[in-house]
């Protein structure tokens, strides 16, 4: 379970030489005990090999344009569930603290709900720990991966693994209503700019009781461990 999430933190990461490099380690951790299904393997293992034969400067506006200027696709899971609304500074925080408890410590560049970040954390957790958290954010993996599946990308696959990792599977209705937000390509600018206008922040009676507000608590809720379990025994510096 640890080489296995650890593969898919790396293949969501910015490409680089060394990770063109890494193909065949990253292939040998995914296959490693066989927990994702072999559907989905052959899937990952098409990316590999995009990522291995592919001209890195291609492979990194691929990722630019699917990960940093789409905001459906964001690899920030906080972004989905609540964009610039009051509780997300909290939730940094929180989380934050929690990958310090298990001596998991980022750069001050970093954000905390940074998807490659999150599952580093939780290769660190015992296995149905892992496997019960990747189910909190497990809407959001379904959405980006029919995203993807829409937009011919092989990124698809990874999604579908933290799906099929995961303990609990989505529900229909998160997942449509994630569906439902707006999802513009990455070459129209005035619909990218619309989608990343912050949203209205709302006070007083009933602001908090939106469907957004609930996923937020089910996240949030999710990433703080289980009673009992006691901090890993490593550092790991990840930005």
């Amino acid at each position: 379970m640890i080489k296995t999430l650890k593969a898919l933190s790396v293949l969501l990461t910015y490409p680089t030489i060394e990770m063109q490099h890494a193909v065949g380690e990253i292939g040998e951790a995914i296959d490693a005990g066989q927990m994702i299904p072999a559907r989905v393997r052959n899937q990952l293992h098409t990316l590999l090999t995009e990522i291995a034969t592919g001209d890195l400067y291609d492979l990194q506006e691929r990722y630019v344009l699917l990960f940093d200027r789409t905001r459906s696709l964001s690899l920030h899971l906080f972004e989905h569930v609540h964009g610039e609304s009051r509780d997300r500074g909290q939730a940094m925080i929180d989380l934050k603290s929690q990958y310090e408890q298990h001596n998991l410590f980022m750069s001050a560049a970093g954000l905390p709900d940074f998807l490659p970040l999150f599952l580093e954390y939780l290769s660190l957790l015992p296995a149905q720990e892992a496997c019960d958290m990747l189910g909190q954010p497990g809407h959001i993996f379904a959405a980006m991966a029919e995203r993807l599946r829409k937009r011919q990308s092989a990124y698809e696959a990874v999604f579908r693994a933290l799906v099929a990792l995961a303990a609990a599977k989505p529900k229909d209705d998160e997942v449509s209503a994630l569906l439902q937000l707006p999802d513009p390509d990455a070459s129209d600018l005035a619909a990218l700019d619309a989608a990343w206008e912050d949203e209205p922040v709302n006070f007083g009676p009933g602001a908090g009781d939106s469907c957004k507000d609930g996923l937020v608590a089910r996240v949030r809720g999710g990433l703080r461990p289980a009673p009992g379990v006691s901090p890993a025994s490593r550092s790991t510096p990840r930005s």
